[in-house]
């Protein structure tokens, strides 16, 4: 029997993907890696997983490891769980803008050389599956494109510099021989028909910081709300994307941004959120280092609930090419919902669910 070899559950992606890979899969098998502080809550995940989807009952093994160790931190007694592995999806990262530099190292630089040195070890291997992210930009300015990489950028955080990393280093991997397909989301948000979220990050925080203002809100114009994009997309254009693409053979050494091919301007997020909360909006032109300055203020971030982090993705200067995305899944079935139509939907069931924290951007 075959198997693939899952890191990052019980994550925000791999929770929802996970189920999805195994119904595309009959006969195959799934082997998680989850680190000891989040294994509780990958069992549980897990129990609710196999409860509404009967198909994935005794099909996942989860195991104890670590991807920044050596030999994935597996005990013996674990390693032979490996020897069927033909396919591996790796996920798991850290996606907190604030990260410090020596974390972010090591998990989403020497982790992925662990699951590239695991890979190479596999005589069955069919393909490496890399989850990187757009923000592998940095402050890139114009478009990038998906078979792009290095263009010279700088990097707003270690979150960014590392992932880039990480993709560099399966790049090369994959010029090497490696069979592998890369997927780089954008800001990942609630599912676009219910709304369901794990996390509020990204485009939530401006919602937040809107509903914390009265009726007419100031919001600070740290660059041409017009002209800058906001790179969003919906979990379930990630999930339906990436278990399209990972059985085409046409996506075997390619990379896809996957995001909304046509997002939103900042204006247009913020008109939709502000409708919907019922605020008016008044924008007072701001340079984006004072609005940093006033962010940082003490307790200015907390009362805002605005991430001081997080202003730079409202004047980014980038935008993503979706060529290959666009053109593999012609045909499935499978596009990107506009914005415009579950913006709503985003915001009602971050009303409906006080009980979530923020979280980091994928």
């Amino acid at each position: 029997m075959t198997a693939l070899l899952m890191t990052g559950f019980p994550g925000f992606l791999g929770s929802a993907l996970l189920p999805r890979l195994l119904a595309r899969r009959p006969g195959v098998h799934a082997v998680c890696l989850v680190q000891a502080r989040h294994l509780a809550d990958a069992r549980e995940r897990l129990a609710g997983i196999e409860a509404d989807e009967p198909h994935v009952a005794g099909r996942v093994r989860v195991v104890l490891g670590d991807v920044a160790a050596p030999g994935l931190g597996l005990s013996s007694a674990d390693e032979h769980v490996l020897e069927d592995v033909t396919e591996v999806w790796h996920l798991a990262a850290v996606y907190d803008l604030t990260v410090g530099e020596e974390l972010a190292h090591r998990v989403n630089v020497v982790g992925t050389d662990r699951v590239l040195d695991l890979c190479r070890s596999l005589p069955g291997l069919e393909r490496l599956h890399h989850v990187s992210t757009c923000y592998v930009s940095g402050r890139h300015e114009g478009e990038l494109r998906e078979d792009e990489l290095d263009v010279g950028q700088e990097f707003r955080n270690h979150y960014e510099s590392t992932k880039y990393d990480a993709e560099l280093l399966v790049r090369r991997a994959m010029a090497a021989g490696m069979p592998a397909t890369i997927y780089r989301p954008g800001i990942v948000v609630g599912d676009s028909r219910t709304g369901a979220t794990q996390k509020l990050d990204g485009p939530y925080f401006l919602a937040t910081f809107l509903r914390r203002q009265p009726p007419i809100a100031v919001v600070p114009a740290v660059a041409d709300p017009d002209v800058v994009r906001f790179c969003l997309v919906p979990r379930d254009f990630v999930i339906d994307a990436m278990d399209r693409l990972s059985v085409l053979d046409v996506s075997l050494g390619r990379t896809y941004a996957l995001t909304d091919p046509d997002p939103p301007t900042v204006r247009e997020l913020v008109d939709a959120f502000a409708a919907r909360l019922g605020k008016r909006v008044i924008w007072v032109p701001l340079p984006l280092a004072l609005t940093r300055a006033v962010v940082s203020l003490p307790l200015a971030e907390r009362l805002m609930g605005l991430p001081v982090e997080a202003l730079d993705y409202f004047a980014s200067p980038t935008t993503y090419d979706t060529t290959h995305t666009t053109t593999d899944l012609a045909g499935t079935g499978v596009t990107c919902p506009r914005f415009e139509d579950y913006a709503d939907r985003l915001l009602d069931y971050m009303v409906e669910h006080p009980e979530l924290d923020s979280a980091a951007m994928v």
